[in-house]
């Protein structure tokens, strides 16, 4: 009984953290990391880590208070002209009930869904981190990481400097693959299960928002951000791979880092069920 007590109490009190922590990066610059060409996002994370310690539907929940952010500031102090496509208030008001459906699926549904694969994922992971060759499978999954880390820094550096710097890529993407394997295999096992699960959650946020852009507000986001009808599908597909890719990254070594120290206070919701 009362470990049941006590349960219900952590529980209640890192979504009242996670779910503050989301509303403070959501209405202030720390919800951004600026990366010289784009402000990466990393509003997704305390969502992501709710999935991890408290569940997929703590982590939905989270989600939704992520998407309700959204909502909320694209409908108050819209920053863009196409801030219609996350308010379903001013897609009422300009495509009438339809757009008002529209934008509440891109809103929420991806959102309340980074809550809920990456959970998912780090069971998986977990799982296939064990059992026979183990560290072969570590070092697979690591190398995977570490490749969609170069493809974004890669992408991110030919931005930032002329011609970009290849070396300086791959250089950077060896180190997280080798701090990555070094801890996963001599301190802990999971790391690497963190870490897909934060390129996950933010994979699932870009994966589905863009597309859904693309397929529900083809004619109306091209227009609103002066972009050419048939260029817009290379443009959804540039924000994908430029800024999903980075941000995945961002994800992956941030949710690695705080789970791996976070774990040591409080354990994963897969080790209290």
């Amino acid at each position: 009984m009362n470990q049941n007590i006590k349960k219900n109490t952590l529980d209640l009190v890192l979504t009242a953290l996670f779910t503050a922590i989301i509303i403070i990066m959501a209405f202030t610059p720390l919800g951004y990391i600026p990366l010289g060409v784009i402000n990466a996002t990393i509003i997704h994370i305390p969502v992501i880590l709710g999935a991890i310690f408290l569940g997929p539907k703590r982590g939905a929940f989270l989600g939704f208070i992520f998407g309700l952010t959204s909502f909320i500031k694209n409908t108050v102090t819209p920053a863009t002209v196409s801030a219609f496509v996350f308010s379903p208030v001013l897609a009422a008001s300009q495509f009438g009930p339809s757009g008002a459906v529209k934008s509440a699926f891109i809103c929420f549904v991806p959102r309340i869904l980074v809550g809920v694969f990456p959970y998912l994922i780090y069971l998986l992971i977990r799982k296939l981190s064990t059992g026979n060759n183990a560290k072969v499978k570590i070092a697979i999954m690591d190398a995977i990481i570490s490749i969609i880390a170069f493809a974004g820094l890669t992408q991110l550096l030919k931005k930032q400097m002329a011609g970009g710097s290849t070396v300086l890529a791959v250089v950077i993407a060896a180190v997280i693959f080798a701090v990555i394997l070094i801890v996963s295999v001599k301190n802990d096992t999971n790391v690497t299960a963190y870490a897909y699960a934060g390129l996950t959650g933010a994979l699932t946020n870009t994966l589905i928002v863009m597309p859904s852009i693309y397929l529900l507000y083809h004619d109306a986001y091209a227009a609103a951000t002066n972009v050419a009808q048939d260029a817009l599908l290379g443009v959804i597909i540039g924000v994908i791979g430029f800024n999903g890719v980075i941000e995945a990254v961002l994800a992956a070594v941030i949710v690695a880092a705080v789970s791996g120290a976070l774990v040591h206070i409080v354990p994963t919701y897969a080790n209290r069920k």
